[in-house]
């Protein structure tokens, strides 16, 4: 752990000298993509020794497989050769290393590789063999119409900015990002035929990184002072389940888990900082044309402490992955793609049984929520009053469910978590199969569009933001709230 704040401290030093000396205008995409490759190479070897050449055996051997494969089935290959490594590497860092330490967790870094490996693999499939009438508009957007060389793959999976913790971050944003054509500007006449491309003002992310490090402070301060005097452990002590009454083993569940999250918020938020002072993640301008450096953040504080829902909880915790599950399994299921986009996440993550044991429950607490929101959510909203009330009542429902959903993925083993959810008399799993047995799944409503039990468990919210991350940029206020249909992205939004 020492060993990745040092790293990362680093990292965040080297992407100020990286923007400020190896700017795109002052040199060559080329200079930019070996210096980026070789520094996070090195802060890889530095933080986990020769394990980190499973890094490179993992990139090297998917490069190869895309060459040799061919476009039509790569996305395929690539997948399991990927998934798969990742799990032999997480198998042998669990059982053969300590259980349940971190001191040799290489397996972290190789988790964002592999959703990079993966991502990529599938958009030039989509873009070198799918014909584009068949791909959805966001498929279309992402879509990579040349096969990168091995430094630019190299440099997307091992450059220093994500090296150690990501975040994941689309193939043609990070090339964007390294030609320096981040902040230009796309305009469509009215007719949609013609483009015409200015360049716009390099925007400065001092302000977003002093922001995010403040953020990460405040975050490291919590982890070390409160995190240790409210472990998750002490749930499942014998003499706490026996004299402590239910509201205060509710209490202190919400409580002790809400602890565990601020090391998340450091380690992803620092993440995002270091690709920031770098450069990478500018947005564009919000409404009052103030600059946004979220492109590729991975959460929402805020919204995920106050979500009145499950799913709202889960469009604005570890929002990369959560896109990287719905590009590459649910959109493309053939059948149950919310069971499915569930076991796909357990296995990315690892090994440990509480994994499988939070997904597996986390299907029951989605579809659950789904139908109860779906079916009783539209008698609330009328009234102002009855809607605070509404809310009120749903956030502490869905801390109670969030709460009692990840403590197998904070306990890891089996018995523990059996214990914990035996202790409660696994009444969440039972309310969540009365409430399908009650509630139809879907619902639709006269004059309405498709009703949200049909949409993804990420929201509408979510992919639109990602979809108009290029192309929201304006160089004033007024241009950035001009309703134009400009690039494939807007049109999505459209839609």
């Amino acid at each position: 752990q020492v060993n990745f704040v040092v790293c990362q401290l680093f990292a965040l030093l080297a992407a100020v000298w990286f923007r400020t000396y190896l700017h795109s205008s002052k040199t060559s995409p080329f200079i930019r993509h070996v210096v980026a490759t070789l520094l996070g190479l090195y802060l890889a070897l530095f933080c986990f020794g020769w394990y980190a050449l499973h890094f490179v055996i993992q990139s090297g051997i998917s490069y190869y497989i895309m060459i040799i494969i061919g476009v039509e089935n790569m996305h395929k290959y690539c997948f399991v050769f990927a998934l798969g490594y990742l799990t032999v590497c997480q198998i042998t860092r669990v059982y053969i290393f300590d259980y349940g330490q971190y001191s040799a967790d290489f397996s972290g870094p190789m988790m964002i590789i592999t959703q990079k490996i993966t991502s990529l693999a599938f958009e030039i499939h989509d873009g070198m063999f799918r014909k584009n009438e068949d791909l959805t508009p966001s498929q279309r957007c992402l879509a990579v119409r040349r096969m990168p060389s091995l430094l630019e793959y190299l440099s997307y999976n091992c450059n220093f900015m994500g090296i150690l913790a990501g975040p994941l971050c689309s193939y043609k944003d990070y090339i964007t990002f390294i030609e320096g054509r981040s902040y230009q500007l796309q305009q469509s006449e009215a007719n949609g035929k013609e483009d015409t491309k200015y360049e716009q003002t390099d925007p400065s992310p001092n302000i977003a990184v002093a922001q995010k490090l403040l953020i990460c402070g405040l975050s490291l301060l919590f982890h070390m002072t409160i995190t240790k005097t409210l472990p998750v452990e002490y749930n499942i002590d014998d003499n706490f389940r026996a004299t402590a009454s239910w509201p205060v083993r509710f209490f202190y569940l919400y409580v002790s888990l809400m602890a565990a999250r601020p090391k998340y918020y450091f380690a992803w938020t620092l993440a995002d900082a270091i690709n920031n002072a770098a450069g990478f993640g500018f947005r564009g301008y919000d409404k009052n044309g103030v600059t946004r450096w979220d492109l590729i953040s991975n959460l929402r504080i805020q919204q995920i402490e106050f979500s009145t829902s499950f799913k709202m909880f889960l469009d604005n915790w570890n929002i990369q992955t959560a896109l990287w599950l719905k590009r590459v399994c649910y959109e493309r299921a053939t059948f149950s793609p919310t069971i499915q986009t569930f076991i796909l996440s357990a296995i990315w993550h690892g090994v440990y049984p509480g994994y499988y044991l939070t997904f597996l429950t986390g299907v029951l607490m989605t579809l659950a929520a789904r139908a109860i929101r779906n079916n009783i959510r539209h008698y609330f909203v009328e009234s102002p009053a009855v809607k605070l009330c509404y809310d009120i009542v749903t956030w502490m429902a869905t801390q109670a469910a969030i709460s009692y959903t990840v403590v197998p993925f904070v306990l890891l083993s089996v018995k523990p978590s059996f214990t914990f959810y035996s202790s409660c008399y696994f009444c969440l799993h039972i309310a969540s199969i009365l409430v399908l047995l009650v509630f139809p799944l879907k619902r639709t409503q006269k004059g309405s569009k498709k009703h949200e039990s049909v949409q993804p468990m990420w929201s509408r919210k979510l992919e639109e933001e990602s979809l108009l991350q290029k192309n929201s940029y304006s160089t004033t206020n007024n241009s950035f709230s001009q309703k134009q249909e400009i690039t494939c992205r807007y049109q999505t939004l459209k839609q």
